[in-house]
């Protein structure tokens, strides 16, 4: 299973600009994640060729300085429960803060490794300065720079070694649906009103991650795991105001299932932390379902289920063909609708398209409407087969495959989707050399 390395310290101590180092560089990282760059608070990274999700904690504190001291707590706190090391960065600038000195308190109480980052020090003056941070009690620090990654090699190095060994999950038979979304949103509340009128449920198993529940669900022929994020199990624990929660609930659970069920709260639309987790999803070529929950609360007069389909695929867009359900928890409208969609999806992930009838299928469409010229020289695919991964991925061989474009890779897409039913599923195209 793929580690969690969580990034804390208090505000503008540079974590966003180290993150964003360790997501964008190209020898070190593998797959950031698409359409959270707005936000940049996750991704994931790879050091020596060891991956590693990253979280960023930066940007959740807000409010005034009487209630700042307690979110940074919390989040700190969210960080030793989950991640499996963290990295904790201080400011050589502005020297050993009395908020640094609460972080550094949290941190020494954990059994989990810690790495004290002093960030900025690009001088031989600054050097110096960095010692003051023995004071904060921890056995080593790493001088770093976010902006110039002067440093940060030695510093990823024993992260790496400090994290736990990479375990392979056992050979699973049953698809894995993971419940997903903000808190608050209703994912409790859908599962809940799943088991409880439901009377196939064959048994509880605690799930590979911590704090999730796999709850083997057997309807409508079909048996499956489905996986909560909500944390049932330890209520003392689920702190539903902090958005970190949420991520990091997310991150584990959509690395490891076969369809994310997104759940979000109709009353408060499909905004950005739901897109950033709509979009994680896409980028681990994950079938999606979106459940527009609490439609029952939603103002029918202002908002009909066209036009809100319409606003939710606006924002989704280029990838709009996503299933989208209206459902309400509470009084159970939609919510076997909801499992029926996502069991299509998982079938859709899973179709293969026989070679002869994809190219019976595509060679004419290609024929008629080609790749267009490029430098004067024409583009012809003669071939195209579907691949053989456990997503919907094909290869289109071509005498100058180098001039294909991603508008054209997004034309054979809409054409697979016209002829083959993939709604829910990312579709990757490769353009080969024939």
């Amino acid at each position: 299973m793929m580690s969690i390395v969580a990034i804390v310290g208090r505000p503008n101590v540079g974590k966003s600009t180290f993150f964003n180092r360790l997501i964008q560089r190209r020898e070190a990282i593998v797959d950031a994640v698409s359409g959270v760059t707005r936000d940049r608070h996750y991704g994931k990274s790879d050091w020596n060729g060891r991956k590693f999700s990253l979280i960023d904690t930066g940007g959740y504190v807000k409010g005034s300085d009487d209630i700042f001291e307690a979110e940074i707590d919390k989040q700190v706190e969210l960080a030793i429960d989950e991640a499996d090391a963290i990295i904790f960065m201080v400011d050589v600038e502005s020297g050993v803060t009395g908020m640094d000195e609460d972080v550094a308190k949290l941190l020494r109480k954990t059994n989990k490794p810690v790495f004290l980052a002093v960030n900025k020090v690009d001088s031989a003056t600054r050097v110096n300065d960095a010692v003051e941070f023995y004071s904060l009690g921890f056995e080593k620090y790493y001088n770093i720079s976010s902006i110039s990654g002067s440093g940060s090699g030695e510093l990823l190095d024993d992260l790496i070694q400090a994290l736990p060994e990479e375990t392979e999950r056992e050979e699973e038979t049953l698809p894995r649906f993971a419940v997903v979304g903000r808190p608050n949103a209703g994912k409790s509340s859908f599962i809940n009103a799943l088991i409880g009128e439901d009377r196939y449920i064959v048994t509880d198993v605690a799930g590979t991650t911590r704090d999730s529940i796999d709850t083997r669900y057997n309807r409508f022929g079909f048996e499956f795991n489905l996986v909560d994020t909500a944390g049932i199990r330890k209520k003392s624990k689920v702190k539903e105001d902090l958005e970190f929660y949420s991520v990091m609930r997310s991150v584990r659970a959509i690395e490891h299932c076969d369809v994310v069920i997104l759940v979000f709260d109709a009353t408060r639309g499909f905004d950005g932390q739901v897109q950033n987790i709509f979009w994680l999803a896409h980028r681990n070529n994950k079938g999606v379902v979106i459940l527009a929950n609490k439609w029952d609360l939603v103002e029918k007069d202002n908002h009909s289920v066209k036009e809100f389909e319409k606003y939710i695929k606006k924002q989704c867009e280029p990838y709009t063909d996503v299933p989208i359900v209206f459902m309400s928890a509470h009084t159970k409208q939609r919510i076997f609708k909801a499992i029926e969609t996502a069991v299509d999806v998982y079938k859709n992930r899973s179709k293969k398209v026989k070679t002869s009838l994809l190219n019976d299928t595509m060679l004419p469409i290609i024929q008629a409407y080609p790749p267009p010229q490029y430098k004067g020289k024409y583009v012809k695919i003669k071939f195209c087969t579907q691949l053989p991964t456990p997503y919907p991925s094909f290869a289109f061989f071509a005498n100058l495959p180098q001039y294909v474009k991603e508008p054209y890779k997004r034309f054979l897409e809409n054409k697979l989707r016209d002829h083959f039913d993939f709604t829910g599923v990312p579709i990757t195209i490769y353009i080969r050399k024939k």
